[in-house]
């Protein structure tokens, strides 16, 4: 199984075929479900030894069942077959949600999820699921606990390895953010630039944040807002004309955007329905001030999106499955880590100890 046969399959939603190739065997059975007072028929696409891989049908307006719906339906599904796998697919084949349960001894049951967009590559899931191949010479042999065996190998990937995988490289993507910041005068400071670099930590704190949100839609319910509005901006320069993201559209996001109450918000820019976050993140910062004419090329941000859209963005805390599963859990690791650097750092300069330099 390549790379190239499988993400055929999956952006085809051909299931069936998919795991045909990989051993698996045909599974064809229909079972009624009852969530939330929808009926939902799940169709069998295969099965080995018992676990079974299903799918799931959109709702009524083609989407997908929202979260607790979903648990409900495993919930109830598990009374039929307790190993297995549910796909959801909406009914325009854009999106894909493979969910499965994890159930180990004197633990409880953790539901995961990895979520899959057409428009994505596949590695995500093809790392997962070449793992679930079962050749000729295992068919005699093999039992339903192989195959649970098999399925926990590939699909629960530790947490710990996601978060050192993704702060090694965010720590290059830090370090080769700040070529992109002018406007911040470090020559007064020491070799290390120490303004630039937690001016750098700040602006990518409040990035990973907004990706946390964009992903449930709570940025004007588009869960590629920052990449469409980079985009919008991109397509706005040209002769005569000199837009910047940063300056045009960031700092009115975050300073009057999500940092102000809807009511007090007087906007230069169209930033659609976002919410306002209190707590300080989004405030006008204290280097903000100190220099006000600060700028950061667009191409610093669509470097920064690109390592991003890597990643699976959760809210929740929940140990995922993919590999590239990005929660406030490994955030915190990362702030931590940022905050233990720039601490042995030394704080920033302020406008006090600038003056002290220049005198």
């Amino acid at each position: 199984m390549n790379k190239k046969k499988f993400s055929n399959y999956v952006k085809g939603f051909d299931f069936k075929e998919l795991f045909i190739d990989l051993g698996w065997d045909n599974y064809s059975g229909r079972i009624p479900i009852t969530a939330d007072e929808i009926l939902f028929e799940i169709k069998g696409v295969v099965e080995k030894r018992g676990f079974v891989i299903a799918l799931c049908p959109a709702l009524y307006d083609g989407e997908i069942p929202l979260s607790t719906t979903r648990k409900k339906i495993e919930h109830n599904f598990r009374k039929f077959h307790q190993e297995h796998l549910i796909i959801y697919a909406d009914k325009a084949k854009t999106k894909q949600i493979w969910q499965f349960v994890i159930h180990e001894p004197d633990k409880p049951r953790k539901t995961r999820e990895i979520q899959f967009s057409i428009d994505q590559d596949s590695e995500i899931l093809f790392q997962r699921a070449r793992g679930l191949l079962f050749t000729l010479d295992e068919e005699e042999n093999i039992t339903l606990v192989d195959v649970v065996a098999r399925f926990k190998e590939n699909f629960a990937k530790n947490t710990e390895k996601v978060t050192k995988k993704f702060y090694t490289e965010f720590k290059k993507r830090h370090n080769a953010f700040l070529d992109f910041i002018t406007g911040i005068d470090d020559a007064i400071a020491d070799k290390e630039n120490k303004n630039k670099q937690w001016y750098a930590s700040l602006m990518l704190n409040r990035l990973m944040f907004c990706y946390f949100i964009q992903k449930r839609g709570y940025l004007d319910n588009n869960i590629h807002y920052l990449q469409d509005k980079l985009k919008q901006v991109k397509s706005k320069t040209g002769k005569n004309q000199f837009y910047n993201f940063y300056r045009d559209f960031l700092l009115e996001l975050f300073h009057k955007g999500l940092g102000q109450p809807e009511t007090k918000r007087e906007l230069s820019v169209e930033l659609g329905k976002i919410p306002y976050l209190n707590g300080g993140l989004f405030d006008v910062h204290e280097l903000e001030r100190l220099f006000d004419k600060i700028q950061i090329k667009d191409d610093a941000f669509e470097k920064i999106f690109n390592f991003f859209d890597q990643w699976n963005w959760h809210l929740d805390t929940r140990v995922e499955a993919s590999g590239k599963d990005i929660n406030p859990d490994v955030i915190g690791y990362i702030f931590e880590k940022y905050i233990n650097d720039r601490a042995a750092m030394g704080a920033y300069y302020t406008k006090e100890d600038i003056i002290k330099k220049t005198d």
